[in-house]
């Protein structure tokens, strides 16, 4: 059975006693050789495999009598290309690459996006990238949605990819935005512990009233505060989907420019002409990833790497400021 060219189709296995302790994308993939491992990948990341129910990860071991439920769906398998795009490179060595990843490019093809993402130009720009961690994502091992900018990491050998999945794993990885929230935020900190699931009704979204969620936690402070936003400095302890902004809009604070979870639609209500005119002018959301941290997969130090608002965030912040005299900082 191939899941090429086939129609969308629900599959479930039972585990035997000699499939225990097998990790599930291992399982998966002796279930049925037309199985490809990144169609494997694939459809766990997006909530497409349920084990007893419940989203796992890709390396979750199985016990005998487990159910495992698999959603499939027509996947065509492509190459991505190397393509000359400019980078914004902000570190690099023989072992890892840091990108400033400008709002509106994709990190790695998918369908309706099969070209001009990331990782079309880091193929181009790292000639030995093929092949690691998968035909289309070489050297991927997290990401940033579309319409957020700001910083991401990739690796540039096996060796890299293996230590640098196993610290995002871990929790070892550390990661910091700036998120313009509509809405004043009560309280200068807090954090919020929700989990976060394919949305119940709609799978291209993701919620906190999903039946399968999985644990996530995200901290946040107040940066500044303005007459109907507020900028703030956000930590995710965990690497959900969509995580933030899920997190934020079931709170009431949806992120600015966010036409998912609720974000576009409250700029109607800003008096403020032209206030109003630069948030109608955002054709993204206004979420930055402002610092990562990783310990090097080569020699094991601690390393940080920052990087500043893009010019539409800044001049949109401008905008806020002038609308809210005396806003705190």
């Amino acid at each position: 059975m191939s899941i090429e060219n086939q129609e969308s189709r629900n599959v479930s296995f039972t585990v035997g006693p000699g499939q225990a302790g097998l990790r599930l994308d291992v399982f998966l993939s002796r279930a049925d050789p037309a199985f490809s491992r990144s169609q494997i990948k694939y459809a766990i990341e997006k909530g497409d495999v349920l084990v007893n129910g419940r989203e796992p990860k890709a390396s979750q071991h199985l016990k005998a009598g487990d159910r495992v439920d698999l959603h499939l769906t027509p996947v065509t398998e492509a190459v991505a290309v190397p393509q000359d795009i400019p980078l914004n490179i902000v570190y690099e060595d023989s072992s890892v690459i840091v990108i400033n990843k400008p709002a509106g490019m994709v990190a790695h093809p998918a369908p309706g996006n099969p070209d001009q993402t990331l990782v079309n130009a880091l193929l181009f720009h790292c000639r030995d990238l093929s092949g690691i961690g998968g035909v289309l994502r070489p050297g991927i091992v997290h990401r940033l949605d579309k319409e957020t900018s700001g910083l991401i990491v990739a690796a540039k050998t096996d060796e890299a990819h293996r230590r640098l999945s196993a610290q995002f794993e871990k929790h070892h990885v550390h990661k910091k935005y700036i998120a313009l929230v509509w809405g004043d935020v009560r309280g200068a900190s807090g954090e919020i512990i929700l989990p976060v699931g394919r949305h119940p009704k709609d799978r291209k979204k993701m919620s906190t009233k999903s039946r399968h969620g999985r644990a996530a936690l995200t901290l946040w402070k107040v940066r500044e505060r303005y007459a109907v936003a507020t900028l703030l400095e956000v930590e995710i302890k965990t690497g959900r989907t969509h995580q933030i902004r899920v997190h934020l809009s079931e709170r009431g604070h949806p992120v600015i420019g966010d036409t998912v979870y609720g974000g576009a639609s409250r700029g109607q209500n800003v008096k403020n002409m032209e206030l109003k005119a630069g948030v109608k002018a955002l054709s993204r959301q206004a979420l930055h990833a402002a610092e990562l941290s990783f310990l090097h997969p080569q020699n094991g130090e601690r390393m940080v790497f920052t990087a500043p608002l893009p010019p539409e965030l800044e001049g949109l912040l401008h905008l806020f400021r002038a609308a809210s005299p005396g806003s705190a900082k």
